[in-house]
């Protein structure tokens, strides 16, 4: 490729390299959320986790000077809360929206005052995979710079549905999600089998958050965010409870919230503040799209809390 046409194609490659940092929180968090969800539990708590995990992550990073500890330790964070809010949601008379709500913000609040003396000082970064070490041009070699993470979520979409089409742990996941009497009459302990989900849901939106501080951005700050958390509750929907969608949906998400700084790299900088509002406005476009009286959606659990 020649400097011409990296000209050319520099809105697509900084597009493209906006897909590929961007995408990583909203593919862990709603594989977390969809596991969860297949169990027959809804989880909005999850961006508390997400930022409760950012916060750690870049804590534990600062601290002991390793950025996969960190996320080891955002992950953690993400599985105390995902077992507190399925404690939680056992006890009588509970609801799982509410007490979600509760623990998202509770999760922010905590993580925004346990981090204050983080905000500043710099902690080791993850590195990122070169995977345009090859080209001698420097905009494609920026948008195949992959982090290491974002692979590992790439796989674990593809061993999640797996497990949930052939294992016989992830058939009772379903079945429990599904038809909870069924799945008591059958011996399983459907408030175990819920904990074990939701706390494992936990530790995958814990290790998105830590993606945020520790590669990109890459810096701990109490607005890091920004609603990926919630929005991944709509991601899941729009991919119908299955893993994979969820991953090819973070991609669709990853580019929506790329495209304002994608335009800013070639020189658009008007109307930026109208393209950062993408993601939000297809969130709010798919709730529309398939929020219907007149349908079951295709896919849902049919024990989730919402769809009684």
């Amino acid at each position: 490729m020649s400097e011409s046409a990296a000209g050319v194609w520099g809105l697509p490659l900084a597009l493209l390299g906006g897909v590929l940092r961007v995408s990583a929180p909203y593919l862990f968090v709603s594989l977390g959320e969809c596991l969860t969800e297949k169990s027959g539990r809804i989880n909005l708590g999850q961006e508390g986790t997400l930022v409760m995990g950012a916060m750690v992550g870049y804590g534990v990073s600062y601290l002991s000077g390793s950025a996969w500890l960190g996320v080891l330790g955002a992950g953690c964070a993400g599985v105390l809360l995902g077992a507190l809010h399925a404690w939680l949601c056992s006890l009588p008379r509970v609801n799982d929206v509410a007490v979600g709500i509760a623990l998202m913000l509770l999760g922010v609040g905590l993580a925004f005052f346990l981090g204050k003396p983080f905000i500043q000082p710099k902690a080791p970064r993850l590195p990122a995979i070169e995977l345009g070490g090859w080209s001698h041009l420097a905009p494609l070699r920026a948008a195949l710079e992959v982090n290491g993470l974002l692979v590992v979520g790439v796989v674990a979409a593809f061993v999640m549905r797996f497990v949930f089409e052939r294992t016989r742990w992830g058939l009772v996941v379903r079945i429990v999600g599904e038809e909870a009497d069924a799945a008591r009459a059958l011996g399983y302990n459907v408030q175990r089998v819920r904990l074990v989900a939701t706390a494992v849901g936990g530790f995958f939106a814990g290790v998105g958050g830590s993606f945020l501080s520790l590669y990109y951005p890459g810096s701990w700050s109490e607005g890091l965010s920004s609603g990926q958390g919630l929005m991944a509750v709509a991601l899941v929907i729009f991919a119908r409870w299955d893993p994979v969608r969820c991953l090819w949906a973070s991609f669709l998400f990853g580019g929506a919230g790329a495209i304002g700084p994608a335009l800013q790299s070639v020189g658009v900088v008007g109307g930026y503040n109208l393209y950062a509002t993408a993601p939000y406005v297809l969130t709010f476009v798919i709730m529309m799209l398939t929020s219907s009286a007149r349908r079951t959606l295709a896919g849902q659990p049919a024990e989730l809390t919402v769809s009684r």
